[in-house]
């Protein structure tokens, strides 16, 4: 008896093993190369804002404007991820990083 349970035992860890990765593998997320890479680039720029702020180089008004184009371009990645199932393509970050290359140039001004 104890032997047959011992063995059903290792047998639903061996299957629980098998099945619990697949989720993770199965949705890629922001996870997906150039989905981090912009996400990256997006957290980077708003620290810069923040920064820039608090040095007193933007005013209240400025660093409003400037996260708010910030989320803009957040929304636009979220979309273009939602039409290819958790992926951007290629062109799609292309288009992303002129924006944020874009919103750099006006931080940094």
């Amino acid at each position: 008896m104890l032997k047959h349970l011992a063995r059903n035992a290792l047998l639903a860890a061996a299957g629980l093993a098998v099945v619990a990765p697949a989720p993770a593998v199965a949705s890629w997320g922001t996870h997906h190369p150039r989905r981090a890479e912009v996400n990256a680039r997006l957290r980077n720029l708003d620290r810069r804002i923040a920064d820039e702020r608090r040095e007193g180089d933007l005013t209240q008004a400025q660093a409003r404007t400037l996260r708010r184009d910030d989320r803009g371009i957040r929304q636009e990645e979220r979309d273009m991820a939602r039409l290819d199932k958790g992926h951007i393509t290629k062109a799609d970050q292309r288009v992303l990083n002129q924006q944020e290359n874009v919103l750099s140039r006006r931080i940094g001004k």
